[in-house]
């Protein structure tokens, strides 16, 4: 069955949206601090000095949202999870259980991180060697999905909308919409922005069957052509 589509802006962005709040205390700690800036963050979690907060979003138990760091609106931040100096999250992102997201990660808008996954910034760690000027950034676009205890090497870029499975772990960048999985992760098919895997047919095109929209596959990488809500045109 045809469902609504949720997609208003398909443009790919790493902006974290406004209006935001800069934390201007050591810290703060305490839901009703934190509601009088517009978001809510549970008493037993800490936001440090000098991070900014979106409107709207949650922060729930025992969480460290760490200085320097920028946190869309209308994001929603597990337990147990630390958002470490200089890391950016774009709006609506939603973060599980046992997350940490290390400096050098810039997740998109509508980025998803599922329960216990990993991320790392450097490639070669050393207990007794200092390595904080060779992080790696790691960019995930708009509308990636990152499976429950995946791990993602430092250094790539995650193409919009794509989907990591469970447990995989990825090694190089990967393509927008690509469904990934294994160790190291293996593209297997192609997702909808909505989830949905697509089947092209002889022509290489593609139907959501969620949404409608239509999806073209060309030298090896998937685009969206159109969306059933997108506003109509006439033509020339």
């Amino acid at each position: 069955m045809k469902q609504d589509n949720p997609y208003t802006d398909p443009t790919d962005t790493l902006s974290t949206g406004s209006p935001q709040t800069e934390c201007s205390g050591v810290f703060l700690r305490g839901a009703g601090e934190s509601e009088s800036r517009g978001y809510f963050v549970h008493p037993s979690s800490y936001v440090d000095e000098g991070c900014i907060i979106g409107r709207g979003t949650k922060i729930w138990h025992f969480s460290h949202i760490m200085a320097g760091c920028q946190i869309g609106e209308d994001c929603n931040i597990g337990q147990n999870v630390v958002i470490s100096p200089d890391v950016v999250l774009g709006r609506n992102c939603k973060i599980q259980n046992n997350v940490s997201v290390y400096t050098g990660v810039r997740c998109g808008a509508d980025v998803f991180l599922g329960p216990s996954m990993v991320f790392t910034n450097v490639l070669n760690p050393r207990a007794a060697v200092c390595r904080k000027t060779e992080y790696r950034e790691t960019i995930l676009r708009r509308g990636v999905t990152v499976g429950a205890n995946a791990t993602i090497v430092c250094g790539h870029t995650l193409g919009e909308y794509c989907l990591i499975g469970a447990g995989a772990v990825v090694t190089k960048d990967v393509p927008a919409y690509a469904l990934m999985v294994g160790n190291p992760a293996r593209r297997i098919g192609w997702v909808s922005r909505h989830g949905e895997k697509l089947t092209f047919d002889r022509h290489d095109m593609a139907v959501c069957p969620a949404t409608g929209e239509r999806y073209m596959l060309k030298d090896g990488v998937v685009s969206l052509l159109d969306s059933p809500d997108a506003p109509q045109t006439d033509a020339e």
